[in-house]
């Protein structure tokens, strides 16, 4: 079932196993940036599959483009007034979207963050993710002992996320200047790096439209660029249009973040040279454990010890390994992608 919430936000529903029913068990929301960036797709799919396994009413909720903080708002409110058990959410606005969950927790739900911690972290109760920092710092390790002597005179374009900061995509990016060698300012921002490598740092919400406006704009600012990281693989997908258009795809090293199948497509076709995996279905399912395990004896899952969250895991994927940094083939991340 689908059902558009209307007012000054919008977001999407999808209701899976049983819906919500006033004392009739544990029952959970998921809330997700968008429904169409795959990633969040195979997360929705995590979370569906735990959920009629473990007997959980869920309902899944998305906005409409990547920053849709009121959407987001909408459907918390949504979910407290259904009375659900908990909530997981990949949150737009990491800062804009806590007093909603506040509200949330004070009504006793359990509040998950999923792949991106809030702002401050504690604002949940726990968060299923991947070290983010990592998974950029690996791609950047990587892109510099790729590229070898030629990374000193690199010239790189950001296509990062959104202008809101901090956030995931601030994670990702300040990881793969650190892993490529770049002085970092302050590592809670992106763009304010004095290193003349960095060509532009554009935001592209996180889709392929935004990665090739992004590049274009980068393009038109230096047409030698040689180095993109992108936010994730839409991004970079837009981005290799964009290259293609103006003859310079063969000519520029593509780097990302997710690991789906699809980037990992890309990965074998040479479109994006190595890509940081993660496992969305692992989040939410571990997710909806947590939650079925709150609402049956209180009980709150604990973080990877020496970490302020649980750590889902991440490796780097490529089939041009680079020496000093561990990676996996294409082949084992399409065995592994979105798991």
């Amino acid at each position: 079932m689908k059902k558009l919430l209307t007012g000054t936000a919008l977001a999407l529903m999808a209701s899976s196993g049983t819906a919500f029913a006033a004392g009739h068990g544990a029952s959970a929301c998921l809330i997700t940036k968008t429904d169409t960036n795959p990633f969040f797709v195979k997360m929705r799919e995590g979370a569906e599959a735990k959920a009629e396994e473990l007997g959980i009413g869920l309902n899944s909720y998305a906005g409409q483009l990547d920053g849709d903080n009121e959407a987001q708002v909408a459907a918390v409110e949504t979910c407290i007034a259904n009375g659900a058990s908990g909530i997981l959410i990949t949150a737009s606005d990491t800062a804009a979207i806590v007093p909603s969950l506040e509200d949330a927790r004070a009504a006793g739900i359990l509040v998950i963050a999923l792949d991106t911690p809030l702002n401050p972290i504690d604002a949940a109760d726990a968060t299923f993710a991947t070290d983010n920092f990592l998974a950029g710092e690996m791609i950047g390790q990587w892109a510099a002992a790729t590229l070898g002597d030629d990374a000193a005179n690199a010239k790189i374009a950001m296509l990062d996320l959104a202008i809101s900061q901090p956030t995931v995509g601030v994670l990702r990016d300040q990881g793969f200047l650190q892993g490529f060698g770049i002085d970092l300012a302050d590592p809670g921002r992106w763009g304010d790096e004095t290193d003349t490598r960095i060509i532009c740092n554009e935001v592209t919400a996180g889709n392929e439209e935004g990665g090739r406006t992004a590049m274009e704009n980068c393009l038109a600012i230096d047409p030698d660029i040689n180095l993109v990281y992108t936010i994730n693989e839409p991004a970079a997908s837009g981005a290799y249009e964009a290259l293609t258009a103006v003859g310079m795809q063969d000519d520029v090293l593509i780097v990302s973040v997710d690991g789906g199948c699809p980037g990992i497509a890309d990965v074998a076709d040479g479109v994006i040279g190595a890509t940081s995996q993660q496992y969305p279905l692992l989040m939410a399912s571990k997710g909806i454990e947590a939650i079925a395990a709150y609402a049956a004896d209180g009980s709150l899952p604990e973080n990877t010890p020496g970490k302020d969250f649980f750590d889902t895991g991440v490796a780097l994927v490529t089939d041009a390994p680079a020496d000093g940094v561990d990676s996996i083939s294409v082949d084992e991340g399409t065995e592994l992608c979105w798991g």
